[in-house]
């Protein structure tokens, strides 16, 4: 089944005296990069939040947030306070980059005590002396839901990513069938071209080394005979329908054989000389292009 680096998955739930609310929400990455917006005030959280997502993710960039509110509180305020150490650290920080700045002449604009509280750690939830640990065992409890319903929605989308990709399969397989008819036309009447040329050569001059004429015509049959760049599009296909039916992450797979189809698709065109085998080969490249950004969201 393809999955896409895609989705999106939000939760609710309470218990312990608490109720949370969660949100994930991913898009494509090259590798997993993973960023949590968490109360700090939870013991332990975000070190086993991480290890519970890289378990069950592969690829992405994922974005994670909780809030947590404990029971009775009436808006996000109430159970605040101000950590002092914290905030003498800032207001000694703030104090250095305003000394700074009057030795260097420039004018900072005066802060605000919103300005000191925005900054993280100096405004927290007051839980002193308190457990922390049937919170987070209840949070993690509640994980699996949320994850479930993100895998659901990126199966989903991975289930269209999978009908575009095939589609686009099947007209690359058409376009290189198409090649191969033009290069068969092509040959036959480039043999002619060639044989006439060759002639008229020979008929007007006694001194023709026929070793040398023999390897330039093998060197010219080399450069424009355009049969292996076929050969391995069409391998490049039957390896690409591989992937799609196989489980898992198959992205990274996917974005090297990419690499490969544009490779052989630029050499078919530099090697055409043809202006309809340029014409499927520039075709074939459109849609190789195309596919390569639908293979970007697979993971």
């Amino acid at each position: 089944m393809t999955l896409s680096m895609t989705g999106f998955s939000a939760r609710k739930g309470q218990g312990v005296g608490h109720s949370w609310a969660w949100d994930i929400r991913s898009v494509n990455g090259k590798g997993l990069d993973l960023r949590l917006r968490l109360p700090d005030w939870v013991d332990g959280l975000e070190l086993a939040l991480r290890g519970e997502l890289a378990r069950a993710l592969q690829r992405g960039n994922v974005s994670l947030s909780l809030k947590v509110v404990r029971d009775g509180a009436t808006d996000g305020a109430e159970g605040l306070r101000v950590n002092a150490p914290v905030l003498a650290q800032v207001l000694v920080a703030l104090g250095q980059v305003e000394q700074a700045a009057m030795a260097a002449g420039v004018t900072l604009a005066q802060g605000t005590a919103a300005d000191v509280l925005a900054v993280r750690g100096v405004l927290d939830q007051a839980v002193a002396d308190q457990d922390t640990a049937p919170l987070r065992a209840a949070l993690l409890a509640d994980l699996p839901e949320l994850l479930a319903g993100f895998q659901a929605m990126r199966a989903a989308e991975g289930a269209v990513l999978h009908t575009v990709i095939a589609g686009q399969l099947e007209q690359i397989a058409a376009l290189v069938a198409d090649a191969g008819r033009e290069a068969a036309l092509r040959r036959e009447a480039g043999g002619v071209a060639l044989r006439d040329a060759v002639t008229r050569v020979l008929a007007t001059t006694d001194a023709v080394d026929e070793a040398r004429l023999a390897q330039e015509l093998a060197l010219i049959a080399v450069k424009t005979d355009v049969q292996e760049e076929l050969d391995r599009l069409a391998a490049h296909v039957a390896a690409a329908r591989a992937l799609l039916a196989e489980p898992g992450q198959v992205g990274r797979k996917f974005d090297f054989l990419m690499q490969e189809f544009m490779r052989e698709a630029n050499t078919l065109c530099s090697k055409a000389q043809s202006l309809a085998l340029t014409r499927i080969g520039l075709d074939l490249k459109t849609v190789v292009d195309q596919m390569r950004e639908q293979v970007q969201n697979v993971e």
